[in-house]
């Protein structure tokens, strides 16, 4: 008899944390609210329990398994649905682009593995047009810095970028008894949506990034030190950047303001 999803036991070199609370599954399905006509991406759907909450609304899914011990438990709950199709493949490593054919947007989803998180969002966000909005359940502390303000101690490089290609929004907690094995924090749930029109004047993107890893590089220093050879104190002040502030004060037009003073 073939193992099923429901029988395979959590990984830790995968970081699995299986998501086992029938409300929290609901309250995921109901944010997303699939519809026929879309096409989703479940990023690490592990034993299934997000994805047979989504599958019967007839949309076109996409799953990207990496662990090939899933994928037969899988196939068996899931191939039934004329749209679902699963890939075996590092999230990390996808063409996301490719899979949005004829001009479609993306919706992506999944329960993230907490040792890929950031950088799989800032991957996924280098493929912002190509997609209409993700839903993802993190660690709490990581949807706090993507919907950090200037100011607090979570505003830095992630969320900087992140509020640069999308709307944040932070729709729910979730407690560790809601998963198994149960994780040692707390985690969240959270909506980016890619900005139709940006709100913020045109930068390019990687220059900004630079920018802001260079600010934040040491935090609790300066931009007179963090930003020393990139730009003239002077440019700063004339700008009306106060070198002597450390760059969680700093607002994202601010970090775009300089990017285009270095790079012109």
């Amino acid at each position: 008899m073939k193992n099923t999803p429901r029988q395979i036991a959590p990984r830790k070199r995968f970081g699995q944390n299986f998501l086992t609370d029938h409300g929290v599954i609901d309250a995921i399905a109901g944010a997303i609210h699939p519809q026929p006509d879309e096409h989703l991406v479940e990023i690490g759907p592990g034993r299934g329990a997000l994805t047979e909450a989504l599958a019967p609304s007839g949309c076109r899914l996409d799953v990207i398994e990496l662990d090939r011990d899933l994928h037969a438990g899988l196939l068996a709950a899931f191939s039934i649905y004329p749209g679902f199709k699963l890939h075996s493949a590092d999230a990390l490593d996808v063409d996301y682009a490719a899979l949005a054919t004829g001009g479609e947007q993306l919706r992506v989803v999944g329960n993230l593995p907490y040792n890929i998180s950031t950088p799989l969002i800032f991957r996924l966000l280098e493929f912002a047009p190509a997609i209409r909005d993700m839903h993802f359940m993190l660690q709490l502390e990581v949807v706090e810095r993507l919907a950090a303000t200037p100011g607090s101690k979570h505003w830095g490089r992630l969320g900087i970028m992140a509020q640069y290609y999308c709307r944040v929004e932070h729709l729910l907690d979730v407690p560790p008894e809601a998963f198994f094995p149960p994780p040692k924090v707390q985690s969240a749930v959270v909506r980016l949506t890619p900005w139709q029109e940006s709100p913020w004047p045109p930068c390019d993107p990687a220059r900004l990034r630079k920018v802001v890893q260079s600010a934040f590089a040491q935090r609790r220093k300066t931009l007179r030190n963090n930003l020393k050879g990139l730009i003239d104190m002077a440019t700063l002040e004339a700008m009306g950047i106060d070198p002597a502030a450390r760059a969680e004060t700093l607002e994202l037009p601010q970090f775009i303001d300089i990017t285009k003073a270095i790079h012109g």
